[in-house]
């Protein structure tokens, strides 16, 4: 059954064809179901969404369906927030979808203090059941002035005019909400800005997922509401993949 389960997902395009199948074997929950999943993915469905589960920063987390799935790129944001934040500081997490980013930095920063923010309610609800406190809101707007030691926010970053660009199920089944950025991709991100200068402590740290030719004009926003010490991380190619900066006043 694997190797049939294989074929098919990269006959569908599928390019880690192997991993999917492992994924989806390991996760059906009798052999009954594995044709009906299989054929889902073909069609594109997100993995996660199928399986209800995903990896991320090596630890299992729960994905609904409609909820915008973590990808690895982002496991570096989460693994750099976790390392800023003190034992015992608060963190925020904007934009949370399924709380990945949250899940993480709780688990490996002692007695840290997370919560998590995000205008969509599914998601929301995701997040909880990942143990992460959720609330449904528009970026850091619930949330307390000058009360947290780390901001992370992966916002929509996608430029409008990119989105045609996006592999075909992405395009098909991902929500809309979680991509679109704008016409630079920067919209809900420099909004993301100004809430986070105004909930972090001077001296605490904002984390951005974004990529492209976006490091400039994030430099120059962050700079006009506070932030200094802006630095950018890029992955294996050279790419943009996010930027960290200071809250200095």
């Amino acid at each position: 059954m694997r190797a049939q389960v294989v074929e098919r997902l990269a006959h569908a395009g599928c390019v880690a064809a192997e991993e999917e199948a492992g994924e989806l074997l390991a996760a059906a929950p009798s052999p009954e179901v594995i044709d009906g999943w299989v054929a889902r993915r073909e069609a594109g469905e997100p993995l996660a969404w199928i399986t209800g589960r995903t990896t991320f920063c090596g630890a299992g987390l729960r994905i609904d369906p409609g909820v915008y799935p973590p990808r690895r790129q982002t496991e570096a944001l989460a693994a750099r927030a976790a390392a800023l934040l003190p034992a015992g500081g608060r963190a925020a997490d904007l934009c949370c979808g399924s709380g990945a980013i949250a899940v993480h930095v709780g688990s490996v920063v002692a007695g840290a203090r997370v919560v998590a923010v995000d205008r969509d309610p599914t998601a929301v609800r995701c997040a909880q059941r990942n143990g992460v406190p959720a609330c449904v809101g528009d970026v850091g707007g619930p949330l307390a002035s000058a009360a947290f030691d780390v901001v992370t926010a992966v916002a929509p970053y996608v430029p409008t005019g990119r989105l045609a660009f996006l592999p075909r199920d992405v395009r098909a089944y991902e929500p809309l909400v979680a991509l679109d950025g704008g016409d630079d991709g920067l919209d809900v991100v420099r909004r993301v800005i100004t809430d986070a200068a105004r909930i972090l402590r001077t001296g605490g740290s904002l984390l951005l997922e974004l990529g492209g030719d976006q490091f400039d004009p994030a430099a120059g926003a962050l700079g006009a509401a506070g932030f200094a010490g802006i630095e950018a991380w890029t992955d294996d190619e050279g790419d943009l993949r996010g930027v960290v900066a200071t809250r200095e006043r």
